[in-house]
């Protein structure tokens, strides 16, 4: 038996060398990858976290001498200072969150239902259509918001169509009401109680919190779901490839009707895709610049305005750096905050008892018949 035993491998064995060369050869071929992430991103974030804590005016070195450390005093000018720098921060913080919590829901919804739609096997040219769908994706987004700007203004597309059911558009992009209170003004209520316009949060009241997205951002939202919902539908589309076609024919011979199906099977096991489709939209909404840049420049009245383009505006419009990084990193810690509340209510659960009797009940009939 003992010369049959293989006897233990030595620190030094052949083995042991191959996966010394392997391990390597794998930091080899990763290191240029390693080295450009370092340089062009980690080193950046960095640095940027060094000006939110400084003093730094934008000329020279944000690392020389005569740039002080300051501590919390750029976050505190933005969070807590009582000034402009705090009702704006406040106020993109109001745009932005109204943004996400419609964009997020309607983008969501809207790639599911195409990607549905498009998945069926008796639809003709569906490869037609899912590149129709995801042309708008694909396009840059500057362009797209050129033409928005076209489609919406007073005397648009959108307008002209809206003239033909007897509705007078606004005009959007310059149009900083809100649409909520645009809603109560509708049925007579015009001002808030005091409770509400009375306390304030970051220099903003909640009556203006609870103002809705303004007419103007609404466009933006419009947008969005637009330009958004072609990428998300192919990821679902994916998934709903993955379902295999037994446990559908499994949920018909047990009496499911189609909505029972894809309540019950499809969108159950659709979830890591749900997940990350709601992970990315969030993410994406939360530093939405581009269009903003594009179009409005914050504009009418600071109701399109984001941290995103606070956060430019103050660093390299008004040579605010320490504060403009302080709302990068905020916003950062916000967008992280989210996804992991996220993940945490997305999380798979463990089956509650009353569940689990549903299926050991009929198990143990049969075991006694």
């Amino acid at each position: 038996m003992s010369a049959l035993t293989s006897a233990p491998r030595r620190a030094g064995s052949p083995s042991s060398g191959i996966r010394r060369g392997e391990a390597a050869a794998g930091w080899l071929f990763t290191a240029p990858v390693l080295i450009i992430l370092g340089v062009f991103l980690l080193v950046p974030v960095l640095m940027a976290l060094w000006v939110s804590f400084s003093d730094w005016t934008g000329r020279g070195s944000p690392f020389s001498s005569n740039v002080g450390f300051v501590g919390l005093d750029n976050y505190a000018a933005v969070t807590t200072g009582g000034g402009l720098a705090e009702r704006d921060f406040g106020t993109a913080l109001r745009n932005n969150a109204w943004y996400v919590l419609l964009v997020v829901p309607l983008q969501t919804a809207l790639s599911l239902f195409l990607a549905v739609l498009v998945n069926r096997a008796v639809l003709r040219g569906r490869g037609l259509f899912r590149t129709a769908f995801y042309f708008p994706s694909v396009t840059s987004s500057v362009a797209i918001t050129v033409l928005w700007l076209f489609l919406f203004s007073a005397s648009g597309a959108v307008n002209e169509v809206l003239s033909w059911l007897g509705i007078n558009g606004p005009n959007w992009f310059s149009d900083p009401s809100g649409v909520v209170h645009n809603l109560l003004g509708a049925i007579g209520v015009t001002s808030g109680p005091a409770f509400l316009t009375g306390n304030t949060m970051l220099g903003v009241s909640w009556w203006d919190w609870l103002a809705g997205p303004s007419v103007a951002m609404s466009a933006f939202i419009l947008m969005a779901v637009f330009t958004t919902s072609g990428t998300f539908m192919l990821l679902f589309i994916a998934g709903l490839q993955n379902i295999g076609g037994d446990v559908m024919e499994a949920a018909m011979m047990d009496g499911a009707n189609g909505w029972q199906r894809f309540w019950r099977v499809t969108l159950p096991q659709l979830k890591p895709v749900l997940f990350t489709v709601l992970t990315l939209g969030l993410i994406g909404t939360w530093q939405v610049f581009d269009q903003i840049y594009t179009g409005t420049q914050g504009g009418p009245g600071k109701t399109t305005l984001t941290p995103a383009y606070l956060s430019y505006s103050s660093a390299f419009l008004s040579q605010q750096w320490g504060q403009g990084a302080a709302i990068a990193f905020v916003l950062f810690v916000i967008i992280v905050a989210l996804t992991i509340l996220q993940r945490f209510v997305l999380r798979d659960r463990p089956v509650s008892r009353r569940r689990l009797r549903q299926y050991e009940l009929p198990a143990q009939k049969g075991a006694i018949r």
